[in-house]
């Protein structure tokens, strides 16, 4: 949630910053609802000031002539009028403190200075590219009919389980599948010192508000009927990030690098809004794994720690080998919580193309903000909003597509990359056989 403070200060330069993300913020009416809150709190405060001396009149009336019953009649009825002004007051300025807060959640995020100017993913610019796509002596297949010349991808199957956008793996790519998410969690907690946690799958409605999926993106979740205003997670990111919610942290307990977390979960979207979009595979499912690091620290460590985080990422991909490009998103497509984002974009031979891997976002203060999440200042002693960095480390079901198709073999049989091999119980070959 944007700061109230710096949207008071100039709400004219935040609605012009907001444009990048095609967001038209409404500065009249906050304008209005912000004066109408300042009002009825003066309006107030000065009523209850009238009722602190009112209640000193009865010997003053009584010094007039005044019966002692006559004052305290007199009095009562002039402190039950102005009660009944404070109340009224006091409800307008919380009817008026409650839409500012509603305009605000469903306000996003300032873009950072950096980010370019753009409407889709086509306006991204790229950053760096690593690695070199592989010149196939063959035309190379996408993962879906490598899957299906192994038997071992099965989207009709799923289909009769549950319906669309949800597959079935089996024999040795399931294998795989679990493969890389042991080998993310133990390059990211061995090498880069993230704390390993088990988080549930389900969150209260609090939760998502405090990251920022709720209120303007319901539709986008699944909500579980019942007695329990539960919903599966979108992503790791929710519940991990929401274990600092309502929470004050010291200094110390920072450490030198903020606080790192891994999880890994699986993760469900209703992808509404994409019908007809990536139909076919594993690219955009109803239910997929990702391992997502998350790192909450300092407001002065902010830039240094999205840098660090996207490194995590990609070091993932170099040590599988896979040839990525780095792009950082334009205002169009930046996320709405999102102040700056990079992408990886792996290389898919299958779709002769780079795909999204990973969103490395830093949020800033606006995910700290909706959910309390605060650090203690040493130099001036006053809690403040911590920054909420996270970013996929990888999305599990893209990275076995990105094997499947840069490792494949003519005839559709795919060489397991050494370094999963560990994993894998030394297989290295993966064919219909398997």
């Amino acid at each position: 949630m944007l700061d109230i403070k710096v949207v008071r200060e100039d709400p004219t330069a935040v609605a012009a910053a907001l444009k990048l993300k095609g967001y038209d913020f409404p500065v009249e009416p906050f304008l209005e609802l912000d004066a109408r809150r300042k009002q009825a709190d003066i309006r107030a405060q000065s009523l209850l000031a009238d009722r602190k001396s009112a209640s000193k009149k009865i010997g003053e009336l009584v010094g007039q002539g005044r019966s002692v019953d006559e004052a305290k009649a007199e009095v009562a009825e002039l402190l039950e009028k102005i009660g009944g002004e404070i109340n009224t007051a006091t409800e307008e300025a919380r009817q008026a403190q409650e839409a500012l807060q509603a305009m605000l959640l469903a306000t996003p995020n300032l873009p950072d200075a950096r980010v370019p100017a753009g409407e889709t993913e086509e306006d991204n610019q790229e950053v760096l590219t690593w690695g070199t796509p592989k010149a196939f002596d063959f035309k190379p297949l996408d993962h879906v009919d490598i899957g299906e010349l192994s038997g071992q991808i099965n989207a009709a199957m799923a289909g009769k389980i549950t319906g669309s956008r949800f597959t079935v793996m089996s024999g040795a790519i399931a294998r795989l599948h679990r493969a890389l998410v042991q080998f993310m969690l133990n390059e990211h907690t061995a090498v880069h010192g993230y704390t390993e946690v088990y988080v549930p799958y389900m969150v209260n409605r609090e939760s998502l508000v405090g990251t920022g999926q709720l209120p303007k993106f319901e539709e986008d979740l699944f909500h579980i009927q019942g007695d329990q205003d539960y919903f599966l997670i979108p992503t790791a990111e929710v519940p991990v990030t929401n274990m600092a919610r309502d929470r004050i942290f010291e200094d110390q307990e920072f450490g030198e690098l903020g606080m790192r977390y891994v999880a890994h979960t699986p993760c469900f979207r209703s992808e509404a809004g994409s019908y007809g979009r990536d139909t076919r595979g594993l690219i955009r499912q109803h239910q997929f794994e990702k391992v997502e690091l998350v790192q909450l620290v300092r407001p002065s460590q902010s830039d240094e720690a999205l840098e660090s985080l996207t490194a995590h990422a990609e070091h993932i991909l170099q040590l599988l080998n896979l040839p990525y490009r780095k792009v950082i998103l334009c205002g169009g497509d930046l996320g709405f919580g999102a102040q700056l984002t990079y992408d990886l974009e792996v290389w898919l031979p299958g779709q002769d193309a780079y795909r999204e891997i990973s969103s490395c976002s830093n949020y800033g203060a606006y995910q700290a903000r909706r959910m309390q999440a605060r650090w203690r200042n040493p130099e001036t002693g006053k809690p403040e909003p911590l920054h909420t960095i996270n970013g996929s480390g990888l999305a599990v079901g893209r990275t076995l597509v990105a094997i499947l198709e840069n490792y494949q073999e003519a005839g559709g049989s795919v060489v397991v990359p050494e370094i999963l091999r560990p994993y894998m119980q030394g297989l290295e070959r993966i064919s219909a056989e398997q």
